[in-house]
């Protein structure tokens, strides 16, 4: 079982940027996919991006190609989401995931989950 913890989240003006943290612990990563997902107000989780843990191989969203990165650090255990040009639309809860395989794009592909951070952009 990995633990995940979520941190980063806040309120940003449209065309700003925030970047979320994923704490890693419990499992040496080696061959796991982790993710960042989110769930927008009154809407189902949505894939965002993925990266995978080993070759770092990632994973995009058509919404947040070029304004989004996942990248990871492999001495802390950590994962990141660096978003940039930030627009209403992405106001959302956003969580990580984990999962022992290749990156997915499907939420029910991953079995561990972090208890999210909000992110909130105003226009």
């Amino acid at each position: 079982q990995v633990q995940l913890v979520e941190s980063g989240g806040g309120l940003v003006q449209a065309g700003g940027s925030l970047r979320l943290s994923c704490a890693t612990s419990g499992r040496t990563l080696s061959g796991y996919a982790l993710g960042w997902f989110r769930r927008p107000p009154g809407k189902e989780r949505e894939f965002v991006a993925a990266i995978s843990w080993s070759t770092g191989i990632t994973s995009f969203a058509d919404s947040v190609k070029g304004r989004f990165a996942i990248s990871r650090d492999n001495a802390n255990n950590t994962l990141y989401l660096q978003m940039n040009s930030l627009k209403p639309e992405d106001t959302a809860v956003y969580y990580c995931a984990a999962r022992k395989s290749v990156i997915g794009v499907y939420r029910s592909g991953y079995d561990n989950w972090g208890q999210g951070t909000q992110v909130t952009v105003s226009s």
